[in-house]
């Protein structure tokens, strides 16, 4: 089955995954692997609907709301798309009837506002609604258009909101807030609900039925309940913790799930950028909008150049929908495809048709993962051997019983042919049908794939403090078989706090950069004019003459601050000329420009870029003396300043402009859309270098990643040079003798490459420079073919491909665009290079506590078969009965998942390479250490079984039945402690010291105290229930003995050698070489 198969794997550390020589990793193209297995699926990121219901198909589930509780729905996921069809096309009709019924259940935070009614507004809430539902132009040219439309909500297009607390009270109690009724998680009940529908659960409760009405038939309500009773409250016991720590679950989800809806954004409010929560917009905010944003609610476009939106979320059309004024609404929940331009908020929350939509469908936390799927796979492959046994063992039961070979404790037969009354026969039947159906439930570990998601569950939790937010569940075991790591340069391997540092203007080197008394004043005006007019970025001047607060990107950031210390106004200079149109920036082109017209009614355009771009399109430069000079004589100059700051460290922008002839201008808005900004014959104002310097701990970061066997590429937009300095400063490059193609290379070159030769030479990069997104997508897909499993960082827009393409996508929290971050699966909340490698450790550890629950399982699994079916075989009786089988599963798969999936990660795991993704589940290691253990407990509990009366001296006791009763509860009392002091085992497969860090785990600690304590409460309190009696402080200190041996027995077991080729290697390799004859 899916678990068992694999191609030819290494010796594999369970902490770490396989050894070094990891030949596994061609997961992709393994020409060997068994595509027939439904369970064999390599990621299920872009999985088809057929391939994941061809799985569930093969899988036998004996209770399928449990096993597959936190796998995609595929009937719901339909249901849902169907739903937001039908919600689009009928949005008005679906808005009018939700918002009667919120309104009489009073759900909404802010009361609904009836048309016309407006507060302190001059423009009800209807009649906003209207106008950007039905997209009414005419309304807003009623109103005065924008500007009109900002005065009746009180706004200042300029500085946007006062945005005080009464001012944001008042838009809120008006227009409503930006929020919408979630459907509600399902409650603690439902999950006791479903917990109970297993199949194997439900035929226990029926027998348990049976087996009250006889016992109180036969023995009186007094004596004759307990049988059946007992049953009822292990069952209990199971649903009731079962459905509790599902609960627990759903809850962390839904927290994760706010987590990643809560949006952050810039609106303007009293003349300042302030970053607020999604949530917190209202009515009447203005919002700064540029590529790759999320629309935050419904508006109207107030000024915007080249404002390109994707409206694909609202309309389900893929379509690029481009905004001007004549299409000036937006809608909520669209992306910004391209261009830049700012918004006026008219609608929020359930007053949009996004929030409608949001109100209307719930969230499916639901999703597969590699794990998952394969473990239904093990799953399946033991719950059929279980199946096998447990019928033959009602075979063997029944015609033992019926042919008068079982007998009671004192020697007589249980059923005597003709003597045996019909109830006597029939509960003797109920109880082994009981005892069969109870092997089924041990059996049968429908724990398993769950195991998987408690442990991811875990892991996101934790990953959250480490600073990374899981869009994917699969992500975070992906990350365990990552190996390499594509990272940008800025703001993950640098601090991204950029200043100044090196400035030339003409051929002049400005010491210190911002003295503008170095300078001429023309060329500082063109500078100012330059910086203010081209950029993103915002300057706020407090009137009461505080410190200035500077906005925007941190390139953006650091040359605005350069400028206002040569002297520039912001303010000032952004009313003194008009904006004509805008290119902005590209990381295709590396620049962007500004059109501008001055107070004299000369057209300037302004250029900004990387500088050696910048260069090549200057034909003169301006000298510190404000004199023009050609360029021809000097670019060899320019190009050795540009080198010589890179080489630095520092990343190179350049500033230039040109004039325009007044004839060559649009004089349209339909001619302004299709002009293309001149970029030739530009004048060269000043290249300025800027420093970001390295984050700390990322050469340590680094040198962890590379011990673990990830290699990290550095990929970045930035100058070759640049890129090789920062590379080699953070111990990406181990030396500059290195640095040579094809280690090091430029985007260019590698795009210019056949697809072949960006295959053989993708395996060597380590540096690409001057990359743009689609050259970070070409390296993605050549490494991918290679059989690297790829992890990718990401910020930009134009990065989204290539984070949809990679194996794990790694978008960054506070650069990263909502487009970006909706195309990964990791969000790195610090864009930390750090904390990319901590999501590779926590990947790592969800693979290693997956196998130690397996271990821990599977060992208990063997274990208790064998001996009920041996002792079945042999006698007639079981030493295991079923309320003590269904406690013992209680701790092997429900506890004893929570305990070992939530084991903390090691130190050791980034000592091994990356864990192939065909590697099996169940390693060499695993089955020497499961089948040792197993034999141990099967050797002492049926020795127990059948010596134990003599051994115990019971023999000659008066009370067979008492004695009985004494020998099978110490045989069930030492093979629950085995249990538990094997849970230790499992913590550490592979070390010799298995405590190590165990005081630290205090889930684990107190899993293990909690089911110790209930082992005693069991034997000394319960025995009516379990069928057990007390026993002696000797015969606690033999069950405790007979536990305590299972640790030396691990120290000497993990002294033996064990194969390189797996166990599942020689039976795979037989059947294909069977199947390969076969087909010859």
């Amino acid at each position: 089955m899916g678990g068992f198969s694999s191609s030819d794997g290494c010796l594999q550390d369970l902490e770490a995954g396989p050894s070094k020589d990891n030949n596994d990793l061609n997961t992709n193209l393994d020409p060997d692997a068994d595509t027939s297995d439904p369970f064999d699926i390599d990621q299920t990121k872009n999985a088809t609907p057929q391939t994941l219901k061809r799985w569930r198909q093969a899988a036998l589930v004996l209770n399928a709301s449990r096993r597959f509780r936190y796998t995609l729905d595929l009937r719901k996921q339909e249901e849902k798309e169907q739903r937001k069809r039908m919600i689009r096309a009928h949005a008005q009709v679906i808005r009018a009837a939700l918002l009667f019924k919120l309104a009489g259940e009073k759900e909404i935070g802010t009361p609904v506002t009836l048309p016309g009614a407006a507060g302190d507004f001059a423009v009800g809430l209807e009649q906003l609604a209207s106008m950007t539902r039905d997209h009414k132009l005419s309304a807003l040219q009623q109103y005065g258009g924008v500007k009109g439309l900002s005065d009746l909500l009180k706004t200042n297009l300029e500085t946007g909101i006062y945005g005080d607390e009464v001012d944001l009270l008042n838009r809120k109690t008006a227009f409503g807030s930006n929020t919408y009724p979630r459907k509600k998680g399902r409650s603690f009940w439902r999950f006791l609900w479903e917990a109970w529908q297993d199949l194997t659960l439900i035929i226990l409760i029926v027998a348990a039925s049976v087996s009250l009405g006889l016992g109180i038939k036969t023995e009186g309500l007094k004596e004759g309940w307990y049988d059946g009773g007992s049953i009822f409250l292990a069952v209990l016991l199971v649903i009731v913790v079962t459905a509790t720590s599902d609960y627990r679950q759903s809850l962390q989800f839904q927290n994760l799930n706010e987590e990643k809806r809560n949006i952050q954004l810039e609106v303007l409010r009293g003349g300042r950028t302030v970053k607020v929560s999604i949530y917190d917009v209202v009515v009447g905010d203005v919002v700064p909008l540029k590529i790759g944003d999320q629309v935050p609610a419904d508006g109207v476009l107030v000024s915007g150049h080249s404002l390109a939106i994707d409206e694909s979320s609202m309309t389900g059309e893929s379509k690029i929908v481009h905004k001007d004024k004549k299409e000036p609404f937006l809608m909520s929940g669209c992306k910004v495809a391209d261009g830049v331009g700012t918004m006026l908020v008219t609608g929020v929350g359930i007053n949009t048709e996004w929030g409608l939509l949001m109100a209307s469908i719930s969230e499916d936390t639901g999703e597969e993962t590699p794990l998952q799927v394969r473990l239904n796979g093990v799953a399946t492959f033991i719950g059929i051997v279980g199946l096998s046994v447990a019928v033959s063992v009602l075979v063997v039961l029944l015609a033992r019983y019926f042919t008068g070979h079982t007998e009671d404790p004192d020697g007589t037969k249980q059923f005597i042919k003709g003597r045996t009354n019909f109830d006597d026969a029939f509960n003797d039947v109920v109880k082994i049908f009981t005892i069969a159906v109870t092997i089924v439930v041990v059996a049968v570990p429908e724990g398993l794939p769950l195991a998987v998601t408690l442990t991811l569950a875990y892991s996101m939790r934790k990953m959250m403090a480490d600073k990374a937010l899981v869009r994917r569940l699969s992500a975070c075991e992906t990350m365990g078989s990552a190996t390499t790591i594509c990272s940008d340069k800025t703001g993950t391997l640098t601090l991204n706090e950029m200043t100044v540092v090196e400035a030339f203007v003409g051929k002049k080197k400005i010491n210190p950069p911002s003295d503008s008394s170095q300078l001429p004043a023309s060329v500082v005006s063109l500078l100012n004019e330059g910086v203010a007019q081209n950029s993103t970025g915002n300057v706020f001047v407090p009137k009461d003459g505080g410190n200035i607060e500077i906005s925007g990107s941190p390139t953006e950031k650091a040359i605005l601050s350069w400028a206002v210390k040569l002297g520039m106004k912001f303010d000032i200079i952004r009313s003194d000329s008009k904006i004509l149109h805008v290119f902005p920036f590209n990381s295709e082109k590396k620049r962007g420009g500004v059109a501008l017209q001055g107070a004299d009614s000369e057209v300037r355009i302004h250029w900004k870029g990387a500088a050696e771009i910048v260069l090549t399109s200057c034909s003169g430069y301006i000298d510190s003396n404000g004199c023009l000079q050609s360029i021809n004589e000097d670019k060899e100059f320019f190009k050795a300043a540009i080198d010589e700051m890179a080489v630095n460290s520092l990343r190179c922008v350049a500033l230039a402009y040109r004039l325009c002839e007044k004839e060559k201008v649009p004089t349209d808005e339909e001619g302004f859309n299709g002009w293309i900004l001149p970029e030739d014959n530009l004048i060269l104002l000043a290249i300025v270098g800027i420093k970001d310097p390295c984050r700390p701990g990322v050469k340590d970061a680094v040198k962890i990643c590379m011990d673990a066997g990830v290699k990290v590429r550095m990929v970045t937009g930035d100058n070759i040079q640049t890129a090789k300095a920062i590379a080699l400063e953070c111990g990406i490059l181990s030396s500059a003798e290195d640095a040579t193609e094809p280690t090091i290379i430029e985007g260019r070159v590698f795009r210019e490459l056949s697809d072949k030769e960006r295959e053989q030479i993708a395996k060597k990069i380590t540096v690409m420079g001057r990359s743009s997104p689609s050259d970070k997508l070409l390296l993605v897909q050549a490494l991918r073919k290679g059989g690297d499993v790829v992890a990718v960082t990401g910020d930009g827009t134009n990065d989204a491909p290539a984070l949809h393409e990679a194996d794990i996508g790694l978008s960054m929290g506070i650069q990263g665009t909502e487009v970006a971050k909706e195309s990964s699966d990791i969000i790195i909340l610090d864009d930390n290079f750090a904390s990319v490698v901590k999501v590779v450790r926590w990947g790592r550890s969800v693979y290693a506590n997956i196998q130690k629950f397996i271990q821990f399982q599977l060992t208990v699994n063997v274990a208790a078969l064998v001996i009920n079916v041996v002792a079945a075989i042999s006698s007639g009786d079981v030493p295991l009965n079923s309320v003590q089988l269904l406690w013992v599963n209680l701790i092997m798969d429900t506890l004893g998942a929570l305990a070992l999936a939530t084991e903390p990660p090691t130190d050791n795991l980034m000592h091994r390479s990356p864990v192939g993704r065909r590697e099996p589940l169940i390693t060499n290691i695993m089955w020497r250490n499961l089948l040792l253990q197993a034999s141990y407990q099967v050797t002492v509990l049926l020795v127990l079984n059948f010596a134990g009366l003599t051994i115990l001296h019971l023999k000659d006791d008066r009370d067979r039945e008492h004695a009985y009763d004494v020998k099978n509860t110490l045989i069930f009392n030492a093979f629950v402690m085995c249990q538990i002091f094997n849970e230790f085992n499992a913590r550490k497969p592979e070390e010799i010291n298995c405590f190590k860090g165990v005081t630290k785990n205090y889930l684990f600690m107190g899993i293990i105290g909690f089911t110790f304590v209930l082992q005693i409460i069991i034997i000394e309190f319960l025995g009516k229930f379990t069928t057990t009696v007390r026993l002696n402080w000797k015969l606690w200190l033999v069950s405790l003995g007979i536990g305590i041996i299972s640790w030396p027995l691990a120290i000497v077991g993990k002294l033996i050698p064990v194969p390189k080729t797996p166990v599942s290697g020689y039976f795979t390799k037989a059947f294909r070489r069977c199947r390969t004859d076969r087909n010859a």
